[in-house]
């Protein structure tokens, strides 16, 4: 599944009328966070998401009517007992929105944040117009940002490095570019790291692995997966890369295995008790997983909740 942005720029190119729905608010508990976007098509497509339920069938009735009319407007909908019992939506919260039948008009405005190499601001004034934004203007506060009615800040793709190419990585990999990582894989087996195994958005960095561990952590802020083929190489692997500013570090294996190494760096002096803590091995969340594809949704739903917590901050 590519970026929103992507799917946006894509909906330019299929030259088929729609319109721009994004959630710009939200008080209390609702199914979707500000930012959340979708875009309604004529024939009933839909792309992206505001939540699903009442509330997006709601919002999909406008924005049919609005195709229709080229008008642009603002929505609020209080999510309570009597708005969506009928669908099962009884959140308790209320959300704000925007709906933009004239989004394409910002083409090349979508064109640019498709391909983002750096954080771009972008937002909606209030007369419905797309544009960009002042860059100074984090966080967005509609009631103090005169003429704005939405901003938001996109970033290109966070680097999400892995180290080992085998069945845990080529399950994780194409996962994670769904899930708008950047990837870049690192082994010295020439015939597992490739594309054969990988998607073609992914980098594959081939070589020996001191050599590979010499190549530069790329702009904050970047993510670390250490499976290797075996003990020894992870190991290889962690005693440069806990050197670096990774701003989350995961590593497979036991926790015994955790604390052999754990034991082995202090006492070689190689990193320190700090450092170490702010290794998370076993990485992933413990749902029980068992196959490799419940693998990789338990590590990339670890990354995704670090992930989050970094943009909360």
């Amino acid at each position: 599944m590519a970026r929103f942005y992507e799917q946006l720029a894509a909906a330019l190119a299929e030259d088929q009328p729609f319109t721009l729905a994004l959630i710009s608010g939200v008080k209390g508990s609702s199914p979707q966070r500000i930012g959340a976007k979708a875009l309604f098509f004529q024939d009933g497509r839909i792309v992206g998401t505001l939540g699903g339920g009442c509330l997006e069938a709601e919002v999909h009735a406008r924005a049919k009517r609005a195709l229709k009319t080229g008008e642009a407007s603002t929505f609020e909908m209080l999510l309570d007992h009597d708005f969506g019992w009928d669908d099962g939506l009884i959140c308790g919260g209320s959300v704000s929105g925007l709906i933009l039948p004239r989004a394409a008009e910002a083409a090349e405005l979508w064109r640019q944040l498709a391909a983002v190499t750096e954080p771009v601001r972008w937002g909606v004034r209030k007369d419905f117009s797309v544009a960009l934004a002042d860059a100074t203007l984090q966080p967005f506060d509609a009631s103090t940002s005169a003429g704005w009615l939405y901003q938001e800040t996109v970033s290109p793709p966070s680097a999400f490095w892995i180290a080992g190419s085998g069945h845990v990585a080529q399950a994780v990999a194409p996962l994670a570019l769904q899930l708008n990582f950047a990837v870049t894989v690192f082994d010295d087996r020439p015939e597992l790291a490739s594309h054969n195994f990988f998607p073609p958005e992914t980098q594959l960095r081939v070589g020996g692995w001191h050599e590979l561990l010499k190549v530069p952590l790329p702009e904050p802020p970047a993510f670390g997966l250490i499976v290797t083929r075996g003990h020894q190489h992870d190991a290889l692997v962690l005693t440069e890369w806990i050197q670096r500013p990774f701003v989350f570090l995961g590593m497979i294996g036991s926790r015994r295995k955790a604390r052999m190494i754990r034991e082995q760096f202090l006492k070689q002096n190689i990193a320190t008790a700090e450092q170490f803590d702010r290794i998370a091995c076993p990485v992933g969340l413990d749902i029980h997983a068992q196959s490799t594809p419940e693998i990789a949704v338990s590590v990339l739903a670890q990354f995704i909740q670090k992930r989050a917590e970094l943009g909360a901050k």
